[in-house]
């Protein structure tokens, strides 16, 4: 297990789909999209295909712009958010952390992320 992203033997597209199926959005730009896939991979190719296998499987519809997540289901912050105390540093700013957030997804662990940055990745603001 490496200390940021996700599981070494983990699938980036098969996390950044699930993620995706579980953003609390009724919809967000393809900008905001991005900026929750870029905290499983920041490689072009890999962000477009985990948008076109995602809008394949019907987890989500993309429509002028925007995306329309069409899982329904959340992120449990009790079963899915598991707490880790040491030195990280946030997966999507950067900032150095004592405690970081991962969430925890059947494809894989994401994370690590501070207490705000979790919220914004799973749509809880």
């Amino acid at each position: 297990m490496s200390h940021g992203g996700v599981d070494d033997d983990a699938d980036p597209v098969e996390v950044g789909v699930e993620l995706l199926a579980n953003l609390e959005f009724g919809s967000l730009s393809v900008a905001d999209a991005i900026d929750r896939i870029e905290t499983v991979t920041t490689h072009p190719r890999t962000t477009r295909e985990i948008l076109d296998e995602a809008e394949r499987r019907g987890v989500i519809e993309r429509e002028s712009g925007e995306v329309y997540p069409q899982g329904g289901s959340y992120v449990s912050f009790e079963s899915q958010v598991v707490q880790k105390d040491g030195e990280f540093s946030c997966r999507r700013c950067g900032s150095s952390l004592s405690t970081g957030y991962f969430v925890k997804l059947n494809a894989g662990e994401l994370g690590p992320f501070g207490s705000s940055c979790i919220r914004k990745v799973t749509g809880r603001e």
